[in-house]
């Protein structure tokens, strides 16, 4: 009997609204993966379209969880990372990868941070550094166009660029240290919209979009990375897997609209893990 791989994400916990470690656990899960959990923080609900949401930082627990899995002999075939609330938790989690990593564990970073050209309220300078920092201890990280900027130090450009621009910046990336890069929020033409991504070892470029839908949906970036992850870990190559996450993520969203679920709770992914296992099983046929 094949080995059950185990997965290690990293991210907050919000009790109310599809995102974060409620989105990543029960997707990694329904593909069949063994998903451990590090939680950064727990929220009464998430913090797009909620106010008065209660907020619980659990930095202070996050080291000794790491030093009781040592002691146990805990390995993983993945990590993944997603929002961090502090310098203190980006220190924390790039120590947890150096500790943690072996030869055939893989780092997937998604360095949740700004969108639509602002950084989010709780992150500074020394923070975006930070994330640099631990996007060079990844093996693949998954930004959008604001964070991809703000990770080079660069203007970002809305949607004022073309595929040259987006293989530039996507090569420029890797500099940082992960030898492949996925970029979301990606459009090369008007209605379209999916993800580019760069293999610094192969050298191959690839892009995958479907139609464009209007409006702001929580959590797609979770269920993006999430399904990404998994298709990775089934063995698909960088190229596959975007196109999953690009195809799953879209289904979501089209769900979520079909059943006029009110946006600030999040896409319907239950919904659409059957499409998301019969895609992962076409990886391995």
């Amino acid at each position: 009997m094949t080995k059950q791989k185990r997965v290690m994400a990293i991210h907050d916990i919000s009790c109310i609204g599809r995102c974060s470690l409620t989105v990543a656990l029960p997707i990694i899960s329904a593909a069949g993966f063994d998903c451990g959990v590090l939680p950064t923080a727990v929220l009464s609900t998430h913090t797009g379209g909620f106010t008065g949401y209660t907020y619980r930082d659990l930095t202070s627990d996050m080291q000794p969880t790491m030093d009781h899995w040592q002691s146990l002999g805990i390995k993983f075939d993945a990590m993944y990372s997603g929002f961090l609330g502090s310098i203190d938790q980006i220190d924390i989690v790039i120590g947890l990868f150096d500790n943690f990593k072996e030869q055939d564990c893989f780092v997937l970073v998604d360095p949740v941070m700004a969108d639509n050209g602002k950084l989010y309220a709780v992150y500074t300078t020394e923070m975006v550094k930070g994330m640099a920092r631990l996007c060079a201890s990844a093996d693949i990280i998954v930004p959008n166009l604001t964070e991809a900027a703000f990770l080079i130090g660069e203007q970002y450009v809305g949607d004022k660029y073309d595929e040259s621009y987006i293989h530039d910046l996507l090569i420029r990336l890797t500099k940082l240290g992960p030898g492949q890069i996925v970029l979301t929020g990606v459009s090369y033409e008007p209605g379209q919209l999916g993800a580019a991504c760069y293999d610094n070892l192969t050298g191959k470029f690839g892009y995958y979009a479907l139609e464009q839908i209007d409006g702001y949906f929580h959590g797609t970036g979770d269920v993006f990375g999430s399904a990404l992850l998994c298709a990775l870990l089934r063995g698909a190559n960088l190229e596959e897997a975007t196109r999953l996450a690009v195809c799953y993520t879209h289904k979501c969203i089209i769900l979520t609209l079909d059943a006029d679920t009110e946006r600030r709770y999040g896409v319907r992914f239950e919904k659409a893990l059957p499409d998301l296992i019969n895609m992962l099983d076409e990886i391995e046929q």
